[in-house]
């Protein structure tokens, strides 16, 4: 993931960061809508096609919805693609990846997406502010 500007993060704080994605990725294979939400800072918001949702609570709230319904048997995947680190405690990462049907091992065109992901430190853990993603192949 190259970094595109003159602010640098240290070595722990880079893989914190790497890690988020990984947590996420992990969250969603155990549909553990505690785990997700938790990567979010309290006042996170997460911005999907067609819906907005805005806190943390908010956010585990409707994945714990999506788990046992829509998303109920599916995976995630997401591999970053960049990083632009924008200040000590704030970084921008975006990825591509998507949404994975049961029994899929390769992502269909029509559920990948590409994502950007706004993160902050707060007392020492790097945390979602900021999630959206969008269709990597419109229709």
């Amino acid at each position: 993931m190259p970094n595109s500007t003159t602010v640098s993060l240290s070595a722990e704080d880079e893989a914190a960061v790497r890690d988020v994605p990984q947590r996420i990725i992990a969250a969603w294979a155990a549909h553990d809508a505690d785990a997700f939400a938790a990567t979010f800072a309290e006042d996170g918001s997460m911005i999907l096609p067609g819906l907005a949702r805005h806190g943390r609570e908010e956010i585990r709230g409707f994945m714990a919805q999506a788990f046992a319904g829509p998303y109920q048997g599916t995976r995630v995947t997401g591999t970053p693609t960049a990083m632009k680190v924008l200040a000590d405690d704030v970084v921008l990462v975006l990825t591509e990846g998507g949404v994975l049907a049961p029994g899929q091992t390769e992502l269909s065109a029509e559920r990948a997406v590409r994502a950007s992901w706004l993160l902050v430190k707060q007392e020492g853990q790097w945390l979602l502010t900021a999630y959206q993603n969008s269709p990597a192949n419109p229709a």
